[in-house]
């Protein structure tokens, strides 16, 4: 493919790092964003903006479906996601007119796996309830009974999606001397030889584990993978974190399971209609709720809008993708 001269380029989010810098370096004029605060673009003022690009970082947040490609025109060249997920872009569209899609793997493992312990060791041990008491000045002294927790040491981790994060979170376990198995469709040698993890159903992960962390991709399976069913067969010692993807759990059901108290407690970092959250959930006092902080380290952040630069860079210059998305 030949290289593009003088492409144009939207990054549709202000981001850390030297991102801009390695763009225009390549020639490319950077299309200025509407607001001079940080704030996300309406559906409208992003289908203006991508008009006449030739490459575009996006946010997950953002849908690239015919509506969006057909806007962007036939020019488009690159599709370049602030993010490891691509669940947000239609691929086949995205093959059908010849634009290359990446994401930004590897870089954010760390990241969103120390952000899984920390809704783990919060969700386990009433850590939100407890700060959020001290705050209020509800607290009024130690007391025998309060801000009972669950125990880590011994326990049994379930993860379910044993990729990279997945294994990230499976070895911060061994502090814990914790037991762990995993779901997936296949054994995964990698996985096990790391965690000393052993594969079971998902039936029998959700029967056995004191600890469930979700890290599966969002996909036509995977949506509301976690549903009543899955919770109703869960411990009532149970805790379930997740920071994959919000709809991969049923968020009503949860908010029921939480409040019935058929498990013990819940650790979330994304939401099914995020921002948005399902009714009754922030008002349970057994479930953790962070703002899809996962990658939010200042290392992590810069390096990924760096990777997005480096891959629009390297497409409008006619050489492959450092990290390309297959399309189907």
């Amino acid at each position: 493919m030949e290289a593009v001269k003088n492409p144009r380029v939207l990054v549709t989010r202000r981001l850390p790092g030297d991102w801009a810098a390695r763009l225009r370096a390549a020639g490319a004029e950077i299309v200025p964003l509407p607001h001079d605060e940080d704030i996300a673009l309406t559906r409208e003022e992003f289908l203006a903006l991508v008009a006449g690009c030739h490459g575009v970082g996006c946010m997950l947040t953002e849908v690239w479906n015919a509506e969006a490609f057909d806007a962007a025109g036939p020019q488009l060249r690159i599709v370049a996601n602030y993010a490891v997920g691509f669940n947000n872009i239609d691929l086949g569209e995205a093959k059908r007119r010849g634009v290359v899609v990446t994401n930004t793997p590897d870089v954010l493992t760390d990241a969103t796996a120390d952000a899984a312990w920390t809704l783990l060791l919060a969700a386990a041990r009433c850590a939100g309830r407890g700060e959020r008491d001290v705050r209020a000045g509800r607290f009024q002294g130690w007391g025998p009974n309060d801000y009972l927790g669950v125990d880590l040491v011994g326990k049994t981790l379930g993860i379910v999606g044993p990729g990279r994060i997945g294994t990230a979170m499976a070895r911060r376990s061994r502090g814990w001397d914790m037991q762990v198995i995993y779901s997936h469709r296949v054994d995964k040698p990698e996985f096990e030889a790391a965690t000393g993890g052993r594969r079971v159903t998902l039936e029998t992960l959700l029967r056995q584990s004191d600890f469930i962390s979700l890290h599966v991709p969002l996909t036509a399976q995977t949506r509301h993978l976690i549903g009543a069913r899955e919770l109703s067969v869960m411990k009532p010692t149970a805790v379930l974190i997740n920071t994959a993807r919000g709809p991969v759990v049923d968020e009503a059901a949860l908010v029921e399971a939480l409040r019935a108290g058929r498990i013990f407690a819940a650790g979330l970092d994304v939401y099914e209609n995020e921002p948005k959250l399902a009714d009754g959930l922030a008002q349970l006092e057994n479930v953790v709720l962070l703002p899809h902080l996962g990658s939010a380290t200042f290392r992590t952040r810069a390096t990924m809008a760096e990777m997005v630069a480096d891959n629009i860079v390297a497409v409008l210059s006619g050489r492959p993708a450092p990290n390309p998305v297959p399309l189907p």
